[in-house]
């Protein structure tokens, strides 16, 4: 299951079942779970801790030194979850001890080639970034969130659950839950109704988050006014209060 040709440090910890093909190099301080596979030419610096049944593929960098100037060789970490695809070139960064110290990504997500994840991010369970989409320092991204491909995300920003960024898209702003973006600065164009449909959402529950959106977006009220209505809404309809909480937690403002 170990290619002869890999360079894997002795101080790494590799369960059962692990594979690793030629030419990759795992350092001290990694820890891999049982079922995961690491590609040829992968690169896994530690401290980093990886779960069971993933595949990283190859040419990937994982668990590299955060690049931020203020990095000065400090112990931070990289800590990965279960059965997530790492395609090829995605670049994933500990953390800073300016945050956490500690870049975490969740289970079952898919980032696909060139995707990079900048020190500190939070990406939770079941997130699709498409080819090339980049976060900076810091991000966090909600469960079920999808980034099109080149998507950018500035240092700070949050991405909801269920939300949807289009490709190319430019956030510099918190993406609400449910919320379909596009564009250079990224609008909101309305609610991921399909992606909530393919996830069993119920049709009242739909029905609820769209009357919340057009409240936020359409009303033409201030945001403390809309979000006021929102939590009105939301003793009918509780999904739509993740949007409340959401909004009332975000300090670069949301995208609107």
């Amino acid at each position: 299951m170990i290619d002869g040709r890999a360079a894997i440090d002795p101080r790494a910890e590799l369960d059962e079942g692990v594979s690793v093909g030629p030419f990759a190099v795992i350092g001290p301080e990694v820890q891999i779970g049982a079922g995961t596979h690491i590609g040829p030419h992968a690169v896994i610096k530690g401290p980093t801790r990886i779960g069971r049944d993933n595949r990283i593929f190859q040419f990937a960098s994982v668990g590299e030194d955060p690049q931020d100037k203020k990095y000065a060789d400090e112990i931070t970490h990289l800590e990965i979850g279960d059965r997530n695809v790492v395609r090829e070139f995605v670049t994933l960064n500990r953390g800073t001890i300016q945050d956490a110290g500690t870049t975490r990504i969740g289970n079952d997500n898919l980032l696909m080639a060139y995707v990079h994840v900048a020190h500190d991010c939070r990406i939770g369970n079941q997130v699709i970034m498409a080819n090339a989409a980049s976060l900076g320092g810091h991000v966090q991204i909600g469960d079920w969130a999808i980034l099109g491909g080149f998507t950018i995300v500035h240092q700070f920003c949050r991405i909801g659950s269920h939300s949807f960024c289009a490709m190319g898209s430019v956030l510099t702003k918190d993406v609400p839950p449910y919320v379909t973006v596009s564009g250079h600065p990224a609008e909101a164009r309305g609610i991921n109704a399909e992606g909530l449909r393919r996830r069993a959402f119920r049709a009242e529950a739909i029905q609820g988050i769209r009357r919340a959106y057009r409240l936020l977006y359409l009303s033409g009220m201030k945001l403390e006014e809309a979000m006021a209505a929102i939590g009105e809404l939301g003793r009918e309809c509780p999904e739509v209060n993740v949007m409340a909480e959401f909004a009332a937690a975000s300090t670069r403002s949301i995208t609107r």
